[in-house]
């Protein structure tokens, strides 16, 4: 599905609700059990979501000001950053994660046209216009909305956030050609791993 910005913005305030309503009645226990995600606690998470609402605001700021702001000085860096992160009081985390996604916000709220239009680079090298940052943090917050396990399941989602993400990830990750793709959908020969029932 084609996606647009108004799109993406409304995505981003819908996973950043949910991660806040998922976390704030989490206590320090609570808050360091584990994920789905290998090693990463709950805290762990939340530490990623809001280096990472300030990661994305340094990609907004560039395209504000001119200014290069990569999103991480390096990935050691960012790594360090979220352990660091996972430290930190429930309280003192639930208000980086609040404070860095309100501050995030506030910036893509003020950018014109032509500075959305702006190229930025990703922490993975791609160049692309600030425009794809809604986008960028909108899959961080609905899918580890989900990875937080405290009630949200993907089935929570928007549809058309959904129909979107399998759209984003088929585009960098798909397993071959659409016709590969259609017959193993549909559970005939196919050359995808592993094979899946018939369908129809």
């Amino acid at each position: 599905m084609a996606r647009t910005l108004d799109d993406a913005l409304g995505w981003v305030a819908v996973g950043t609700r949910l991660v806040h309503e998922g976390v704030a009645g989490l206590d320090e226990s609570a808050l360091l059990e584990p994920t789905s995600l290998p090693g990463w606690t709950r805290k762990h998470v939340v530490a990623h979501l809001a280096a990472n609402a300030e990661a994305v605001g340094n990609l907004v700021h560039w395209a504000a000001t001119g200014e290069r702001t990569p999103m991480y000085s390096s990935p050691e860096q960012r790594a360090a950053d979220i352990e660091a992160g996972s430290t930190r009081s429930a309280v003192d985390l639930r208000a980086w994660f609040d404070d860095s996604a309100a501050a995030l916000a506030g910036a893509m709220a003020a950018l014109s046209p032509a500075q959305w239009e702006a190229p930025v680079v990703t922490a993975q090298g791609r160049t692309v216009p600030a425009s794809e940052t809604p986008w960028m943090r909108a899959r961080e917050v609905m899918v580890h909305a989900v990875d937080l396990g405290v009630g949200t399941a993907f089935a929570d989602l928007p549809a058309d956030f959904l129909a979107a993400l399998v759209d984003d990830v088929l585009a960098k990750r798909g397993p071959g050609p659409l016709a590969d793709l259609a017959a193993w959908l549909t559970g005939r020969p196919s050359p995808i791993t592993p094979a899946l029932p018939a369908w129809l």
